[in-house]
């Protein structure tokens, strides 16, 4: 009978979501991972496969988790509520390694190479747009936004301004609330 292994795999993939968050794909090497993770290689292995199958674990959590967050948000507040809200969320939250969006990071880090792990971040994000798109179109049908909108396009750009805020949010020369609470006040005028 197989031993059951002594550490807990969902907690590993959010740690190391973290890890590969804060320095990226490249910037994390095996070892790295093993000591943060306190794995020896053999469980790393058992457990993972590769550096890379556990980064695609990572973004895949990174993204059910963001669109799980916000479809509750909606849930609570409305769409458009929740979509005025997001922003505000990325400038205030204290619990993200960094504010900057990691599937947006990694897109950016492995694109050029033609990595496989850029065209996941790539459906990730745009399974993010689909979320957003959904709730601009479940706004439009309660009449929060004018009928004339176009759910994906408004989608497109809002993702877009959610993509620079949390860039400009690692800055410390940009006023990023200034910048959220601009992005929650356009959808008011919607």
């Amino acid at each position: 009978m197989p031993r059951k292994p002594a550490y807990d795999r969902d907690a590993l993939i959010v740690k190391a979501r973290d890890i590969f968050w804060r320095q990226g794909w490249a910037g994390t090497s095996l070892k790295d991972l093993e000591r943060e993770l306190d794995l020896k290689p053999g469980s790393f292995y058992a457990a993972f496969g590769s550096k890379d199958a556990l980064y695609a674990l990572t973004l895949e959590r990174y993204a059910q988790d963001g669109v799980a967050r916000l479809l509750v948000l909606a849930d609570e507040l409305g769409p458009l509520e929740a979509l005025k809200a997001q922003p505000r969320a990325v400038v205030d939250s204290t619990q993200m390694p960094v504010r900057a969006c990691m599937l947006a990071k990694t897109y950016a880090e492995l694109q050029a190479k033609g990595h496989d792990l850029a065209e996941q971040a790539s459906k990730h994000m745009v399974e993010m747009k689909a979320c957003f798109s959904t709730l601009f179109h479940r706004a439009q049908q309660a009449g929060e936004i004018g009928s004339g909108r176009d759910p994906d396009r408004l989608a497109a750009r809002y993702q877009s301004d959610l993509l620079g805020l949390r860039l400009s949010a690692e800055r410390s020369d940009v006023n990023a609330a200034e910048i959220a609470a601009d992005i929650a006040a356009d959808l008011d005028r919607l």
